[in-house]
């Protein structure tokens, strides 16, 4: 497996949510993990972005962890990261964001990191 730069969009501290398993995940399968929220500075010790502009350098992937309203006011700067793809986990799905990311050559995906990590398919 090839190890990828993440970006966890929706990231959180509390280990209930999905977005905290699947960067807990993530680390263990080696990828680079870049965390976004802007409510917070740190999770278990690695520093948190406040915004997607704050994400300088490559993306592979982007994970969303965030429901229709945030993903939508965000879609400029998802644009403007330029991630090879964009995953929509279950419950964030947004038809329009996913259509404009698809006209700026960004794939987007509607599935789970977690079920994908365990898959052998992220």
């Amino acid at each position: 497996m090839n190890s990828q730069r993440v970006v966890i969009l929706g990231a959180s501290n509390k280990p209930e949510r999905f977005s905290n398993k699947a960067m807990k995940e993530l680390v263990k399968a080696g990828h680079q993990i870049v965390l976004v929220n802007r409510g917070l500075q740190e999770i278990d010790g690695l520093p948190v972005h406040q915004s997607l502009a704050d994400v300088t350098g490559e993306v592979d992937t982007l994970t969303m962890y965030v429901n229709r309203d945030i993903s939508t006011l965000e879609a400029d700067k998802i644009v403007a990261l330029k991630p090879r793809r964009a995953i929509f986990s279950p419950g964030t799905e947004n038809p329009a964001v996913m259509a404009r990311l698809n006209e700026a050559g960004i794939e987007t995906l509607e599935d789970c990191p977690l079920v994908m990590l365990r898959a052998g398919r992220f």
